[in-house]
């Protein structure tokens, strides 16, 4: 078996999908009833109409909530492999995410304290 025979069910996987893909958007053009209507069309946001321009500027804590997030959302990442190889990497592992979490702890501990996640 060479090595592009190893790559042809990937190919005919590709190719099913992208011609079921478009025979399902022609099916969805040829078959829809499209009936404009005012508020069809109309630009909403959860359910209210805009009520202010798109391009307004948020405020700086709107982004470090959302970088706090992303850093804690890292860390569960991080803590499903470590998880699964607890066993074979034994106390040595333990100790060194032990460590990671204590850095992390820290770091929210500050930021708590310097108020970056009060919302007013």
């Amino acid at each position: 078996m060479t090595m592009l025979e190893a790559y042809l069910p990937i190919l005919i996987f590709l190719a099913i999908g992208l011609g079921l893909a478009i025979v399902l958007l022609v099916l969805g053009a040829l078959l829809s009833t499209r009936k404009p209507d005012a508020a069809k069309d109309s630009p909403f946001e959860c359910g209210f109409e805009a009520f202010e321009d798109a391009r307004m500027k948020f405020d700086v804590r709107y982004y470090l909530v959302a970088i706090l997030f992303i850093i804690f959302d890292l860390e569960i990442a991080f803590l499903f492999p470590w998880a699964i190889v607890l066993d074979k990497i034994g106390i040595f592992g333990l100790i060194s995410m032990a460590i990671f979490l204590g850095i992390l702890i820290i770091g929210f501990i500050y930021e708590w304290q310097k108020g970056a996640l009060e919302w007013e």
